[in-house]
């Protein structure tokens, strides 16, 4: 298989710039910048085009509507600056809106078809990994980095749409904001956006919590670790939507109630399944992270449309041999009180104590024993994709694993076009969560 090749660099810019004379200074909240050492948020947009398709067509409307897009979600085309305060007053970090623009890179990939990139029943192929802009690139990179770079491949009978976004610009959540406005304005680049799809782009910031927020650090070197994972596989799980209402009603039965969602169900078996695959010793503490959208738990709650990053981490614990051993209704159980804890009030008092130590995450500050789930756009039909990062050797113990089998429908399945995945450099076990 052909490798692949880059035709051309170039940068769109809004295709309306800001007003003269205005302020383009974005603050960052606190959930902004504790992020800074992560890693971009990337998802790849795979689509299919009958053989003759006019890709010169595509290429221009790609690039008119992402100029028009970056006139409403304006951070996109700007640039993280640094401010540094004398006298070991530490930092402040924000975006300059600044209109300079995003990346956008046209590659080819020879002799690759969509059916090559779905890898049904495979692991998605090492040659994804060039799909993306920005590999490796950390959020605080955006000081010299475009702020969004997109990737558009051509392939033999399709094209791969791919974008790296910054975590510090947004969340998951602004991120689907943004690139649904983009598609919106690509199927009708001369009409202006509806006016829900508007971001809001004002952060926001709770009591005690007013920016400019300053970071104390002196210098790169004390806040970002650079990391780069060690071998994995990467497979999509499938679970259709008959088999996630089932085992959300058995799960549910278990306890006798009726609160467990799908999400918590499905989650609590892969939790399960991953930890015994790993081969975790009985004593040994396990822990469940979930990234929660913080929007819909203030009160009063934050707009949907909020485009800036208000996220936080779930965490249920528990040791190996007694997640193992009791049922899976109990560990969805941990996963709902973990969700259900998590109010204005909790996240008012962990914003409040950041505040009191600022600090910017680093990737391993995640348990060597964890599983992390994240990004689950809520979509309609019911039906979930998961996609794990594992090491080669706990992936084939996963790969047969009894529970597992007797709710997946399949492995490294991906719908014919129109699709999207992540690309995560994570050690942990899980990557994305999604729904179609």
């Amino acid at each position: 298989m052909s490798s692949i090749h880059i035709l051309s660099d170039s940068i769109v810019c809004p295709s309306q710039r800001a007003p003269a004379g205005g302020n383009s200074r974005c603050e960052l909240s606190l959930w902004d910048l504790a992020l800074l050492s992560f890693h971009n948020i990337q998802y790849g947009h795979l689509f299919s085009f009958p053989a003759g398709a006019p890709t010169e067509a595509v290429v221009e409307r790609v690039r008119s509507s992402l100029s028009i897009a970056l006139s409403h979600f304006r951070p996109l085309a700007g640039r993280l600056v640094v401010e540094k305060h004398e006298n070991g007053g530490g930092i402040s970090v924000y975006i300059d809106c600044d209109d300079r623009g995003a990346a956008f890179r046209l590659a080819a990939a020879d002799g690759v078809h969509v059916a090559d990139v779905e890898a049904r029943s495979k692991d998605v192929p090492a040659f994804v990994d060039d799909l993306f802009p920005c590999n490796g690139a950390v959020n605080y990179d955006g000081v010299s980095l475009h702020l969004l770079a997109v990737q558009l491949t051509m392939l033999e009978d399709g094209v791969f749409l791919s974008c790296s976004f910054n975590h510090v610009v947004g969340d998951g959540t602004a991120f689907w904001n943004f690139f649904n406005a983009w598609a919106e304005i690509s199927r009708s680049p001369t009409s202006h956006l509806r006016l829900y799809s508007r971001p809001v782009l004002e952060r926001w910031f709770p009591a005690g919590c007013r920016p400019p927020i300053r970071l104390p650090f002196a210098h790169e070197g004390q806040f970002i670790e650079r990391y780069s994972a060690p071998p994995l596989r990467v497979k999509f799980f499938h679970f259709t939507a008959a088999a996630v209402a089932r085992l959300k009603a058995e799960v549910n039965e278990e306890p006798g109630t009726n609160k467990i969602s799908s999400f918590q169900a499905l989650t609590a078996c892969m939790w399960r399944c991953i930890t015994r695959a790993r081969g975790i010793p009985e004593n040994e503490t396990v822990h469940c992270g979930l990234a929660a959208d913080d929007r819909r738990r203030f009160s009063p709650r934050l707009p949907e449309a909020y485009f800036g990053c208000c996220i936080s981490a779930l965490v249920a614990s528990a040791t190996a041999g007694e997640l193992l051993a009791r049922g899976m209704g109990w560990a969805a159980g941990m996963i709902h009180d973990a969700v259900a804890g998590h109010t204005d009030e909790a996240i008012r008092e962990e914003a409040k104590k950041w505040m009191e130590a600022p600090i910017v995450y680093p990737p391993s500050f995640l348990e060597r024993f964890c599983v992390f789930m994240g990004s689950s756009p809520r979509e309609g039909g019911g039906s979930m994709d998961f996609e794990v990062s594992l090491s080669p050797e706990a992936m084939a113990i996963l790969e047969l694993d009894a529970e597992l089998n007797r709710v997946v429908s399949s492995s490294s399945f991906m719908p014919p076009s129109g699709t999207h995945f992540s690309q995560d450099i994570s050690p942990l076990a899980a990557g994305a969560v999604k729904t179609d």
